[in-house]
Formats: structure tokens, sequence, C-alpha cells
């Protein structure tokens, strides 16, 4: 099969680049190992199943204020957005052996905002504007060849065959510590194979707990949801109730992925409900549903690196592909943004830059007359 553009993952920074490149009447296919568009992102009901009004296991605000180009692709596509839940007091555990202290904060600025549905609604309107005869699912990349007149990309496809994909550019919308785990000729040049390699993916050490609940009667304590504990088993948690009024409480836990191993779910369950209901009141310890998803556990999110918690990506502005390879390959993963590395909007940004600069190496006149 022969494209214009190849992008590799269907994230938000894929899909994006996707929506750009199909604007632009530029033919590409988008292969996602997943059976399911989003990535990172995944909104899912109280059984667990993908939905457009549900739960974020993965990301799940945005600052329209400081975040102009996500409030831009947010607005574009027609999504209502909510204020996330700050009004109460929050709960702070510092210790095990104390009492978890109560204390009054101000309106949070600037303000922390949600989508309607959740951020699978953002999934969900990208994916439905590109036709489907591009999106690849269920489709995994393995081997990358700079040809003459293109890359040609070796894939597995769902029924497990080999297949050839040629394309004259190629986007990786991808984590650059997965796309360091695909076989390339030539061989990427070992300084940024290392870069690659060390950039931290956002969200790939972590996990998130979620206990659904018949109301929010945190709310009616007078409390917001919000606590810190430094006794855990959750360091920060958050009121995650939906748009709709489905009443759930999140928090991230603090112990490892090792340590989340070997407690096991249904132990850091347990653990989990026990400290909601000391912050929170006995009633905690009833949920109608838990939901637990944990990034560190995703092969298709995390690689040995990400097992254990690092820094956030750095931003930094230096190209992301050197050598043989610089004028065929774009890098459009969070990671790679200048700006808001490994935030949603830090796709955004990152799929623009990729199909700007895809953009001026099929058509290198344009900028030529551009500029006389």
């Amino acid at each position: 099969m022969k494209t214009t553009v190849l992008i590799l993952g269907g994230g938000l920074a894929g899909l994006y680049a996707g929506r750009l490149l199909h604007a632009a009447g530029i033919d590409f296919r988008l292969v996602e190992a997943r059976m399911r568009l989003g990535g990172r992102i995944l909104t899912t009901d109280e059984a667990g199943s993908p939905t457009e009004d549900g739960f974020d296991l993965g990301p799940s605000w945005f600052w329209p204020e400081m975040q102009p180009a996500m409030r831009r692709l947010v607005d574009d596509l027609g999504l209502a957005i909510f204020p996330q839940c700050n009004d109460g007091d929050v709960v702070f555990q510092r210790m095990s052996r104390e009492s978890p202290q109560r204390y009054r904060t101000t309106h949070q600025e600037p303000q922390s905002m949600r989508i309607v549905g959740g951020t699978g609604a953002l999934v969900a309107a990208l994916g439905a504007a590109i036709p489907r005869e591009h999106l690849l699912l269920g489709t995994r990349a393995l081997h990358l060849e700079l040809a003459p007149a293109g890359v040609m990309l070796r894939i597995s496809a769902p029924a497990g065959a080999e297949e050839l994909l040629v394309a004259e550019q190629v986007i990786a919308a991808l984590p650059p510590r997965l796309l360091a785990g695909l076989s390339f000729t030539p061989a990427i040049d070992p300084a940024t194979l290392q870069r690659w390699s060390a950039t931290p993916t956002w969200m790939a050490p972590h996990a998130k707990f979620f206990a659904i609940y018949p109301r929010a009667f945190w709310r009616q304590a007078g409390l917001s949801g919000t606590a810190q504990s430094m006794a855990g088993p959750l360091a920060e948690i958050h009121d995650a109730t939906t748009a709709s009024g489905k009443a759930a409480l999140f928090g991230f836990p603090a112990l490892s992925s090792q340590m989340r191993s070997a407690l096991g779910e249904p132990g850091l369950r347990q653990a989990c409900l026990e400290q909601f209901a000391l912050l929170f009141g006995a009633e905690a310890l009833r949920p109608q549903a838990t939901l637990f998803k944990d990034w560190a556990a995703d092969p298709l999110t995390a690689t040995v690196d990400d097992q254990i918690a690092g820094a956030h990506p750095d931003g930094s502005s230096a190209p992301w592909v050197t050598g043989a390879w610089r004028e065929r390959l774009s890098l459009a993963g969070s990671e790679t943004s200048s700006t808001e590395p490994g935030y949603m909007a830090g796709a955004v940004s990152a799929a623009e830059r990729a199909v700007e600069e895809v953009c001026r190496r099929l058509n290198p006149g344009a900028e030529q007359n551009d500029r006389s």
C-alpha cells in the first residue's frame, strides 16, 4: 500500500495530525497498535468499557487560559467544558498516626477544566472526522527503512500477517521511548537514540484508582474531594464526578509499580477505600464500582525504563531527528513538544509542528514563494 504520509500512533497527537493532513488534502494512513483510538486518553464506564460519558483513566484536565491551542481545538470540535470541582475544604494527611486536617481554600487560578463526557469525547470527535479507510487499528509497526521513494514500513496486521506500507513521509506520534524500540534501516544515530530512550513517557509510571458512588457525599459535608496524603496509599485525590452527575473520587497511588504489583489489585482496592473513608467518611467504603488502571503495566505505553518514576519531559527545542532520517521522519509525541510536554496541550502543539515540517518537505517551493 502506498500513501503520502504515515502516522504512527492513534493518540491525541496522531489524530490531530490526521485531522490537519485531511484538511490540507494530503493522503495518509494512521497505524495504531491498539484496537481503539486514544492512546493514553481512555474514558470508561463503571464496568471499564470505553464510553463518551465516563471516567478518565488517563488525562482529565486542561487549562484554557494557559493552553490556547488546546482551547481552540476543543472549541473547533464543538465540545463543551466544565470546571474541575474545587468548592469546599481540602484534606491533608501528614502521617498515618495523625488525624487528617481540613483546610479552607481560595478559588483556583487558573481554573482547570474538563471536557463534558470525558477526554474520550475529544478522541471520538477527532476520530469521526477521519475516513475509516485511513485508520489501521490493531496494527503494529515493526521496521522502518529508507528507500529512494521515501520510507518503507513493515507492519504486523491484526491477523498476524506482515505487510509493507510505503510513504513519502512518516510522523511518529509516539512517546520517544516507544519509538526507540522500533528498528530502523539505516540505524538511528546513537546520540539521538539515547535521547529518545532517556525521555520519560508521561503517565507511564503511574496508575489511577476510582471509586464510583450513588451521590457525591463529600460535597454535602463541605469537602471539595481534593486531598493530599503523605501516609498513602494514595498521594493525591480529586473529585472525579462527571458533568452528567455520576459521582466519583479518584487518586494517584504513591506506591511504585513494583509495589502495586506485589500488593495486587484487590489489596490495593481495599486500602484505597479505607483511605477514602478516613478522609471523607464511612460512606466511602460502599462504592457502586471501582476502576483501576495501571499504565506501567500497559506494554503499549510503558517500557522497562518507565517502571521507575522519573523527571518530567524537558521540553527541549533541539531537533528530535538527525542524520539520514531528518527529512523523512517527524516526531509528534507530546513529550517532544517545546511547550507543555507530556500534557494534552503538548500533543496538540507537537502535532502542529510535525505537520508543518511534513508540508514543507512535500512542497518545498511553497516556502520559497512565501518569502519572495
